[in-house]
């Protein structure tokens, strides 16, 4: 299969067969994400989702972990969805572990029957966009759930035996809200209690719609000495067994273990880090053009150059 767009999928997926059900993805509102807004959505047939497990097949392919993509593959119509899974089942019949993104308002769509039957079809992860603990973050960056819907949806698919994994971002919150957002965010997970936390933190990109709030100023972003002490009151907070991964774009952190083990030597790597950036110039996560180039503004130089 020809494969549209960008590769996105969790760390946890490097492994897994990669099988594409859309083309972008069936929301795309996200104010901060400019993964997929250069594709025009569009579902694949079942004929071409087909063909891709004939050619896999034919290629000596078993896998027993598939993971559908692009965005928000769980958004699709249920009936399509189950025929989709029963092809997989039909080509690789000891694939046991079919795994997606989905959303929120995804999840609250489908009835307690129909999430029973796709945990019955082998559906095991499903990843979330939780990115904030706050309200009025997850409003202002249109999200398409509030708090209070992430928890129904997460109870109603952990009832059905699926898994629930988070996936948030430090930094999304904005300059000075940092602490607040730890707080809240770190009640969120230990009360929902996903199998996996991936913190991808904020990245500032003059492609998506957040850039025009920041040109007016009714967002000013948070520096990335914010975002790792923000990451670092996170994971002190966090008492639940998750297994944590935490990535930067600009600065090259990477902070990962499992939780509450190995909490002690995450939370040091995280100190270091920080005594390390407290003593430099602010420095901000900025993609300018086309990724992955990115360009480091600190000190006096000015931050955004909206001539370029």
């Amino acid at each position: 299969m020809n494969y549209e767009g960008q590769i996105c999928r969790a760390p946890m997926e490097r492994a897994s067969f990669m099988l594409p059900v859309m083309v972008g993805c069936s929301y795309n509102r996200c104010k901060f994400c400019n993964l997929f807004r250069h594709l025009t959505y569009r579902e694949l047939s079942l004929e071409d989702i087909e063909a891709e497990l004939k050619r896999v097949k034919e290629a000596g392919g078993n896998p027993k972990k598939i993971f559908l993509g692009d965005g928000n593959a769980f958004g699709l119509k249920t009936e399509h969805l189950f025929k989709i899974l029963e092809l997989i089942h039909t080509y690789f019949p000891e694939c046991h572990c079919i795994n997606m993104d989905a959303t929120v308002t995804g999840i609250l769509r489908k009835s307690d029957e129909e999430l029973r039957r796709f945990y019955e079809q082998g559906v095991r992860h499903l990843y979330l966009g939780i990115e904030s603990g706050l309200d009025d973050v997850l409003a202002f960056m249109e999200k398409d759930h509030n708090l209070a819907e992430a928890y129904e949806a997460i109870e109603r698919l952990q009832n059905a035996g699926l898994i629930y994994d988070a996936h948030i971002m430090t930094g999304v919150a904005g300059n000075g809200r940092g602490e607040e957002n730890a707080r809240a965010l770190s009640e969120f997970l230990n009360q929902t209690e996903p199998a996996h936390v991936v913190n991808f933190s904020m990245f500032l990109h003059k492609e998506v719609p957040l850039y025009r709030h920041i040109e007016d100023g009714s967002y000013v972003p948070a520096t990335e000495l914010e975002t790792l002490k923000e990451e670092r009151l996170l994971i002190e907070l966090l008492k639940k067994d998750i297994l944590y991964d935490g990535f930067h774009d600009y600065i090259e952190v990477r902070t990962r273990g499992r939780l509450p083990q190995d909490k002690e030597k995450m939370l040091m790597k995280l100190d270091k880090v920080i005594e390390k950036y407290e003593k430099k110039s602010s420095i901000y996560a900025y993609v300018h053009g086309e990724c992955p180039k990115i360009i480091k503004c600190d000190g006096e130089e000015k931050l955004w150059d909206f001539s370029r």
